[in-house]
């Protein structure tokens, strides 16, 4: 198969895995947002999880519990991102944002109830039976989706629309890192926790690969088709917010993204052909066109 339809086939995994559980909700407006939250997108968090999992013996049974979390905790932060208090979004993944296709109530509400699901797959005995392993995963993600991670990453960049002056380069690297980098951080280290093992190789291939995939956000924000991207483009130029484009040329994030890249592929070679598929999503999030 092709990189895309390795991608496609885990995140239709996890998409699956997801629909499964919410089926057993009430038929609720919430839970039907919570479906459509988690329906679509690349999956890249996902697969991530799974792959990193196959590369330490951890049963795919057992994985899909891990990346099901991750991407409804991505979900939850997509659709309070989309909301007019935050970046005032009407568009995501192609489809009316989850509060433009219900209400801003609605979309809070699912939004929680998405970050609490995925705190509920990672305590069950069905993802591990170690329970220092599931208490380390949820402790690890607990921090890189909140006010240390991902969430802190999202009031630096709302921070950052108001300053009197524009971000300079380590402080966009640092905001990255926490808003982008910090899920994607877990994402690629889950596996080695699950199989209790050393983590620092792959956390080393996702802090590139983290970078690499924000730089090629800025990228595509710049020269990418809105159809394709299925959300607003050019929101940064407007805002005048600083980007790794504005400062460093869009000539220059190319070539800082596929150094990026270099660095992820090299993190991986003690896992050798093992970790093809990695490699790949690494060439990948910088060749993509949404």
């Amino acid at each position: 198969m092709t990189f895309p339809q390795t991608l496609t086939e885990a995140s239709g995994q996890v998409q699956a895995f997801l629909a499964r559980e919410l089926s057993g909700y009430p038929d609720q407006p919430v839970i039907e947002a919570m479906r459509y939250a988690t329906t679509g997108g690349k999956g890249l968090r996902g697969f991530l999880v799974l792959e990193g999992a196959a590369l330490h013996g951890v049963a795919p049974g057992a994985a899909i519990y891990a990346a099901a979390a991750v991407e409804a905790v991505h979900a939850y932060s997509l659709v309070h991102d989309d909301l007019p208090a935050m970046d005032n979004d009407d568009l995501r993944r192609g489809q009316p944002t989850v509060h433009v296709k219900w209400d801003d109530a609605t979309a809070i509400l699912s939004g929680d109830a998405l970050q609490t699901l995925a705190f509920d797959f990672l305590a069950r005995p069905e993802c591990s039976p170690e329970p220092e392993v599931r208490l380390a995963l949820i402790s690890d993600l607990a921090l890189a989706s909140g006010a240390k991670g991902m969430v802190l990453g999202q009031a630096q960049d709302i921070a950052a629309e108001t300053a009197a002056q524009p971000l300079d380069l380590p402080r966009i690297t640092e905001l990255q890192a926490n808003k982008t980098g910090a899920l994607i951080r877990w994402s690629a280290t889950a596996g080695a926790l699950l199989g209790q093992a050393d983590p620092a190789p792959l956390r080393a291939y996702a802090t590139a690969l983290g970078l690499a995939f924000q730089i090629a956000d800025d990228i595509l924000d710049v020269e990418g088709d809105a159809a394709l991207a299925g959300k607003r483009l050019r929101k940064d130029e407007e805002a005048g917010k600083a980007t790794f484009v504005s400062l460093l040329g869009l000539d220059g994030a190319k070539s800082r993204a596929r150094g990026l890249v270099e660095e992820a592929e090299a993190a991986l070679s003690g896992y050798g052909a093992a970790a093809e598929n990695l490699r790949a999503a690494a060439r990948f999030v910088i060749a993509r066109k949404k």
